[in-house]
């Protein structure tokens, strides 16, 4: 019996494509996420008992690190509409916090696996008129077609004061690298939204609880993420065993008490390190195989190419 949170064993988070990992029967969950994969053979599931835990977790993340304020924004996302895409955790999480704290006029602007970036600047331009503060939501690649469709036009906004992106899936994939202070500073031009106020999200569809940036980190060069009192991060090198050094990186495990009905905790392939209030990513494995929500995105530029 472990006696504490750290020796609670781990199961990869590539046994959500090789097992049924349920504490229930899988036959009657509520909701089954995807994870994003280069083809649906190869996609995790993540067998979801009842979602109104999930919404109360997500939400009371969302709220604790990009609502902190209390605002009701208007939501602009790049994300899967969830009307046609029922398997995406992102999809689900951002509709899920649009109908709780949005203004109801919620918008997506990733149709057919296309960004469409013409209504995304009509309704960013009524927001202004209307001085109504936004949430742009995106994963990182369609936040680089987007910005790359508006650039090429000569767009760009001021958007309302309260107004805040969130980003969410990596900046390395298959086809394309981006860096972030690049990305940061490109969607500051454009949006008219100071970087302090353009937050990273990590989570993945085996969790169902998030991490953040931390609002002391978005000023400088390193951002540490930090999530919710019951999601708990902690390192190991490649034997499994513990990391407690700080700067010394190694292989994040995740422990979500949330996800009590499939595996408490999750061993990744993402490496980090830890700094004073939580963790600093640093990106995937390099032999790992790609994967999260960048993919689809990802795939929408090669297309476009």
């Amino acid at each position: 019996m472990p006696q504490h949170w750290h020796d609670i064993p781990a199961a990869p988070a590539s046994a959500f494509k090789d097992s049924t990992l349920a504490s229930f029967d899988a036959s009657v969950a509520e909701r089954v996420f995807h994870t994003s994969g280069t083809t649906a053979r190869l996609c995790g599931r993540h067998y979801i008992e009842r979602v109104v835990l999930y919404d109360a977790a997500l939400l009371a993340g969302f709220e604790r690190f990009m609502l902190s304020d209390g605002a009701r924004l208007r939501y602009l996302l790049l994300v899967p509409d969830p009307r046609h895409n029922a398997h995406s955790s992102l999809g689900h999480m951002m509709h899920c916090v649009a109908a709780a704290r949005g203004d109801g006029r919620t918008a997506y602007f990733l149709e057919d696996d296309r960004i469409d970036a013409a209504r995304f600047a009509r309704a960013m331009q009524s927001a202004i008129d209307e001085a109504q503060p936004v949430c742009i939501a995106a994963t990182a690649f369609a936040l680089v077609s987007l910005l790359d469709a508006l650039e090429s036009t000569g767009t760009r906004f001021t958007a309302p004061p309260g107004s805040r992106v969130m980003e969410t899936g990596g900046f390395k994939g298959r086809t394309r690298a981006v860096e972030r202070g690049e990305l940061y500073a490109r969607a500051e031009r454009t949006f008219g939204i100071g970087q302090r106020s353009i937050v990273a999200e990590y989570g993945m569809t085996e969790l169902l609880s998030q991490y953040y940036d931390t609002l002391e980190s978005r000023a400088g060069a390193e951002r540490c993420k930090t999530g919710p009192p019951w999601l708990r991060a902690l390192l190991v090198d490649a034997h499994g065993r513990r990391i407690a050094t700080a700067n010394r990186a190694g292989y994040l495990r995740h422990v979500d008490l949330a996800n009590q009905s499939s595996v408490i905790a999750v061993q990744t392939e993402d490496r980090a390190y830890l700094v004073d209030g939580g963790f600093v990513l640093l990106g995937r494995e390099l032999d790992a195989p790609a994967r999260g929500c960048s993919l689809d995105a990802e795939d929408l530029l090669a297309s476009g190419r």
